[in-house]
């Protein structure tokens, strides 16, 4: 409640949100298109292996969500993923200048994600009807538009509508490729669909980490956390929200995948899966219906970086809480700094299951499994001591050897997920399977 009072002055209040607004922005930020690289990522791992380690991934994000709920509500004064990492590591003001040059490089690739595909849409529903380069701007210039809003609960008006369309476009799409005869790219040599329960013989250990990085990336979001809580009315209920919107995943993503990869199996399957879809004119449909997502999701991202780049400018000024001509055209110039950023990525890396990766092994490895890991074994040695596992029983045990692991997961992600992320965009060059930075060519579906 101080923290609320303290703007209680100002003409724009930022602690605005309810429990059920902040999950309609976790519903916004995780329902999202990403959710039709998971067709793919069982086309590798195979179907029973991707639904575990779905479920597998749900379960451990949830968990450290509330790690991060329970961190957040002993330091009110945390407004960010940095400032956390501060506290975690040694109080190094290093230490967030490191995680603030991260927590900005992940919302960018994000943010470049969007773009790309943004621009495989308009390709697609426009038969290529002009350069891609030409396609990727519009996408950033309208995004940057959408940007503007300056607080999080303007923008959970809209994240409901995003969800509701992203929920509309996957129905549409497993529909369409359930009652089809056959998947885009059919030949009577390929024959019809064929899918498995394990990997396929030959699966090489790039691809299918390269999978798992896809399913981890769909489900790992916490970098933002901190930032909604701090933007919370009453932050206890914050666990209300992330649970609801969890269990949602795990139903949606594990249906969606399923049932697009049955019916379009190992020979004909695409990323994302709305290329599998063989009718032209309901491919179009139901990608259509994902743009809202395609522009909103990347507007969250830019909206988190730039308050957070905006906060710091402007901290005890009254450009941060009122209407004032610096504070706007700031905040549309660092708007508009981080969306040329993120159309620089889209058109260097323009590949979109490889800049999953990327992400995911790079920025996932700390924000989704590392810092929390340490964030836990921080808490718990501040409430009992040093030597706290000992001192709890099998409950301090269970506890401290959980979240060793997650740091060891966060690892992994870090070291031979990043090589195998590089290594799937070096073969993919080599193949000619994408195309040349800064391209014209065609992405569309």
């Amino acid at each position: 409640m101080r923290q609320i009072e303290l703007e209680s002055e100002n003409a724009i209040k930022y602690r605005t949100c309810s429990w059920q607004k902040t999950a309609a922005l976790l519903f916004s930020e995780y329902i999202c298109l990403a959710i039709m690289s998971f067709p793919w990522s069982y086309s590798i791992l195979g179907l029973v292996p991707g639904l575990i380690l779905t479920v597998f991934i749900a379960a451990v994000v949830l968990y450290t969500s509330l790690t991060i709920w329970r961190f957040c509500l002993r330091h009110p004064e945390v407004r960010d993923v940095c400032d956390i990492g501060q506290y975690l590591f040694w109080d190094s003001r290093t230490v967030w200048y490191l995680t603030a040059v991260m927590f900005l490089l992940n919302n960018t690739f994000i943010q470049g994600v969007h773009i790309l595909v943004g621009a495989e849409w308009l390709n697609t529903v426009s038969n290529h009807g002009t350069c891609t380069i030409v396609f990727s701007v519009v996408t950033a210039i309208v995004s940057w538009i959408c940007s503007l809003p300056r607080t999080f609960d303007t923008l959970s008006k809209v994240a409901t509508f995003s969800a509701l369309f992203t929920f509309i476009s996957v129905l549409l799409a497993m529909i369409f490729v359930g009652i089809e005869s056959h998947p885009a790219g059919y030949t009577p040599a390929k024959g019809d669909p064929v899918y498995t329960a394990l990997p396929v013989a030959g699966t090489t250990f790039v691809s299918a980490v390269n999978a798992f990085l896809n399913i981890s990336y769909t489900f790992i979001g916490q970098i933002t956390l901190p930032s909604f809580i701090a933007e919370m009315k009453e932050p206890r209920d914050f666990w209300k929200s992330v649970t609801a919107v969890t269990v949602a995943e795990i139903i949606v993503f594990s249906v969606v995948g399923a049932v697009v990869y049955v019916y379009t199996g190992n020979q004909y399957m695409t990323t994302p899966a709305f290329g599998s879809i063989g009718d032209e004119v309901l491919k179009k449909v139901s990608f259509s219906f994902m743009v809202p997502t395609l522009i909103f999701l990347g507007v969250l991202y830019a909206s988190v970086s730039a308050r957070f780049i905006f906060f710091r400018i402007f901290e005890n000024t009254r450009h941060k809480g009122n209407h004032t001509v610096v504070g706007w055209v700031s905040w549309g110039a660092i708007l508009a700094v981080l969306w040329v950023l993120a159309f620089i990525i889209a058109s260097v890396i323009p590949f979109f299951n490889d800049l999953l990766s990327i992400m995911s092994s790079l920025f996932d490895s700390f924000f989704g499994f590392i810092f929390w890991g340490v964030a836990y074994l921080r808490m718990r040695r501040e409430d009992y001591g040093p030597g706290f596992y000992k001192n709890r029983g099998i409950r301090g045990w269970l506890g401290f050897l959980l979240n060793v692991g997650l740091i060891g997961v966060g690892l992994f992600f870090l070291g031979p997920g990043t090589y195998a992320s590089v290594m799937s965009v070096i073969l993919n060059y080599r193949a000619g399977t994408v195309g040349s930075p800064f391209s014209c060519a065609n992405n569309g579906l």
